[in-house]
């Protein structure tokens, strides 16, 4: 048998630079900078932002549904509801038909925050919007749920 034969060849893993989950971390970094910035003086965290947001727009809902909309696992949706109870931002109602699930919605309190925030998380949005060009902005969005 020759020295090259049944040998694979050696793995190679993309360059970091080219690396799609070291990508996408750079790119949330960089994406979500602004939006700390605008958080900054609210007194809630991005995922805190991300569940009012939620909410907000698709009204109330159990836990299990808030949970993948806002791409927080479940356990940590949890905490993060119980400090968001206590600051009255999210109300915690429990389900007539099945003690076990609650239904989690929005507070005025939780809205307000929204509302006042809204122009300036526009104006990111709209940033990146300028930055990519709308087509490019559409398509990256439309890729990433592909990945999805």
């Amino acid at each position: 048998m020759s020295p090259t034969k049944g040998k694979t060849a050696p793995v190679r893993l993309p360059t970091t630079r080219r690396s799609l989950p070291i990508a996408l971390m750079r790119a949330r970094e960089n994406v979500m900078g602004p939006v700390r910035e605008m958080l900054a003086d609210t007194g809630i965290t991005e995922q805190q932002w991300r569940i009012l947001r939620v909410l907000s727009e698709h009204g109330a809902q159990d836990a299990t549904h808030l949970s993948e909309r806002t791409c927080l696992l479940l356990p940590s949706l949890t905490r993060i509801i119980q400090t968001m109870v206590a600051k009255g931002l999210v109300t915690r109602t429990p389900d007539a038909s099945d003690r076990r699930r609650q239904t989690l919605a929005i507070t005025p309190v939780g809205q307000q925050i929204i509302d006042d925030n809204l122009e300036h998380a526009a104006r990111i949005a709209d940033g990146y919007v300028q930055k990519l060009g709308k087509d490019r902005y559409e398509a990256l969005l439309d890729l990433l749920e592909t990945l999805a």
